[in-house]
């Protein structure tokens, strides 16, 4: 069975165990998502679109929308981290083991060929472990993000006003059209940094065109070319263990 709830200025579709958000904006034509990681399913419509319309372009995709669920749901996941000595943890694509130093002293993070080593006071629980790791890894994360976004501003010829970092459950990052301002997924810092920058040229693109347009697919394909190589590598990396 199939309804149509309103929700706000957008529809949401459910037909069974899928439910589709519609959104309607000033674009050309329809465009179905399936995002990572939980395979939440967006429709970006026109706004003259009439509710039938959208849901019948809806379920001649639904094979599709379940084939790319299933993926989702299949891809591996990290194991929850503990934050215990000769743990495996992960840096710009390269696996390291976890080393704990405890010492009466501030407590910090060091990084060798091999080793992340988490320095912290004697009794330190694993949720203070985390937030010191968390820390260090947004970090990272700022010395290198600012560098990728110079120079990607005169080859887009956009200007960020601000960017941002956070745990984003359903999304390696976003844009704000009208603020100039982009977020980017602080899990990106675990993946190799070629896919992060691809990252922050997607949100970039939506300083031009803030839709998934053709117009956004052409900014992509002209800039960077081997973007849908760099999208289906992300999307294929395992997933954090917790439901970010």
């Amino acid at each position: 069975m199939e309804k149509t709830i309103e929700v706000a200025m957008n529809e949401t579709i459910e037909f069974g165990d899928i439910v589709v958000d519609v959104t309607r904006k000033d674009v050309l034509y329809v465009h179905l998502s399936v995002h990572p990681p939980t395979g939440r399913v967006t429709l970006v419509a026109p706004t003259a679109t009439r509710p039938e319309v959208a849901r019948a372009y809806a379920i001649s995709r639904l094979a599709w929308i379940r084939q790319q669920q299933e993926k989702l749901s299949a891809q591996a996941r990290e194991a929850p981290r503990q934050f215990v000595a000769r743990e495996s943890h992960y840096l710009w694509g390269r696996r390291y083991l976890l080393d704990i130093n405890e010492r009466e002293a501030k407590p910090m993070v060091t990084l060798d060929h091999r080793r992340i080593t988490l320095h912290v006071r004697p009794g330190s629980d694993p949720a203070k472990r985390q937030l010191l790791m968390d820390e260090w890894q947004r970090s990272l994360l700022h010395a290198v993000v600012p560098a990728m976004i110079s120079r990607w501003e005169p080859r887009l010829k956009v200007k960020v006003a601000a960017y941002f970092l956070q745990r984003m459950k359903t999304k390696w990052g976003a844009c704000n059209h009208k603020a100039g301002n982009i977020r980017l997924n602080t899990e990106l810092v675990k993946k190799p940094k070629d896919l992060l920058e691809y990252v922050v040229v997607h949100e970039m693109a939506h300083l031009l065109e803030p839709t998934h347009s053709e117009r956004f697919v052409a900014i992509l394909d002209t800039h960077y070319p081997t973007w849908r190589d760099a999208r289906a590598e992300l999307n294929a990396l395992p997933l954090g263990a917790q439901t970010w």
